[in-house]
């Protein structure tokens, strides 16, 4: 499966974003779904996590209450809704897909990966 992640950009410390993950390729929905993010000289960080149906979710202690995960397979996409943004939400944020039932923040258990969209929250 290929990704292809966007709706990146520059927001203000408050505002919102809502990125999208289009795949092409094998089937979508028999993959769960993933976004992490990097900051810059910071290890790649679990964000969220859906299951294929979209009825199971994960998320981050630090972004809980203000992001939200979902999907539609029929559009092969993947969202991740970003409200009250905070400066320390900069990052390069990609989406990944997995074989798991159950999406969890374990990196390597991702063989597929989107090229990355940039966030820039700033103060």
């Amino acid at each position: 499966v290929q990704l292809q992640a966007s709706g990146g950009g520059l927001v203000q410390a408050g505002g919102s974003l809502r990125l999208s993950c289009a795949a092409s390729g094998r089937t979508f929905s028999i993959y769960a779904m993933g976004w992490f993010r990097q900051a810059p000289g910071k290890v790649r960080e679990f964000v969220t996590g859906i299951s294929r149906n979209g009825e199971t979710t994960n998320y981050a202690d630090s972004v809980k209450g203000r992001f939200t995960i979902t999907r539609d397979n029929a559009k092969k996409t993947v969202y991740l809704q970003m409200n009250s943004l905070k400066p320390e939400d900069t990052a390069v944020y990609y989406c990944a897909a997995s074989s798991v039932v159950i999406p969890g923040p374990t990196s390597n258990l991702y063989p597929y990966w989107g090229q990355g969209t940039q966030v820039t929250v700033s103060s």
